[in-house]
């Protein structure tokens, strides 16, 4: 029987580090994103280091009075978002060893920035960072398949219709997921591991490590891989 391996999770913006390492750990990454949009999560923002301390990057949205609206609906509300976050980020980490490494991917991606869907945007990032990194990691939709009702049953029927015979998921989940369910329909259920990431030179101390991916990218460059924990590289 040929294994594969599956993860399932929203789309958020400019994610962390950890959030690569478990694309990086699977066979195919589902962006779940036909589940209802979360208030004050990384959906829409994540946090930068600057001199002054953390400063987060927000991309205002819609959803005033839409209490149930799924993510892949969200949409815009001023597309002034991308210029601002472009030019808060470049002042932040002008001064990182490799900021000019990447930055022409990213200034590209922020000021050319037309897309209003809060999913489509989330995806334009973490599709060039996957680029960055090297990952092969096949990305779908969970709108690319038919599914139930009821949270575990959703997410079983994900990794039944993608072929998985494993499901990896992040530890938030354990308060909810039906590992025996999982297990009843031959599917493994596995936990990603977030603890215990080496620091890496980093502008602005205190170290942090739950920022956005693109502070280890600017900060390491092509290094950046020796500090995340599903690449073979040690430090």
């Amino acid at each position: 029987m040929i294994q594969k391996k599956v993860a399932i999770i929203q789309s958020n913006y400019i994610p962390w580090k950890g959030y690569f390492d478990i694309i990086n750990s699977v066979d195919e990454f589902i962006l779940f994103d036909d589940v209802q949009y979360t208030r004050r999560d990384w959906r829409n923002r994540n946090q930068i280091k600057t001199p002054a301390g953390l400063c987060w990057l927000t991309i205002p949205v819609e959803v005033k009075g839409k209490f149930e609206i799924p993510i892949n609906h969200v949409k815009v509300a001023d597309a002034s978002w991308a210029r601002k976050h472009w030019v808060t980020i470049s002042q932040a980490y002008a001064k990182a060893p490799f900021f000019r490494h990447f930055s022409s991917v990213f200034e590209n991606l922020y000021l050319n920035m037309h897309e209003v869907s809060l999913s489509r945007i989330n995806y334009l990032f973490i599709q060039a960072i996957i680029n960055i990194l090297g990952i092969s990691t096949k990305i779908s939709w969970s709108t690319d398949y038919a599914l139930p009702e009821g949270k575990n049953e959703k997410l079983a029927a994900l990794c039944q219709q993608a072929g998985a015979t494993e499901y990896l998921s992040g530890p938030a989940a354990k308060g909810y997921l039906d590992e025996q369910y999982f297990t009843s329909l031959g599917i493994k259920v596995s936990w990603m591991d977030y603890g215990e990431y080496p620091q890496y030179h980093q502008l602005y101390p205190p170290f942090q490590h739950g920022v956005t991916i693109l502070d280890l990218l600017f900060n390491e460059g092509p290094h950046a891989k020796n500090f995340m924990k599903s690449f073979s590289q040690s430090v």
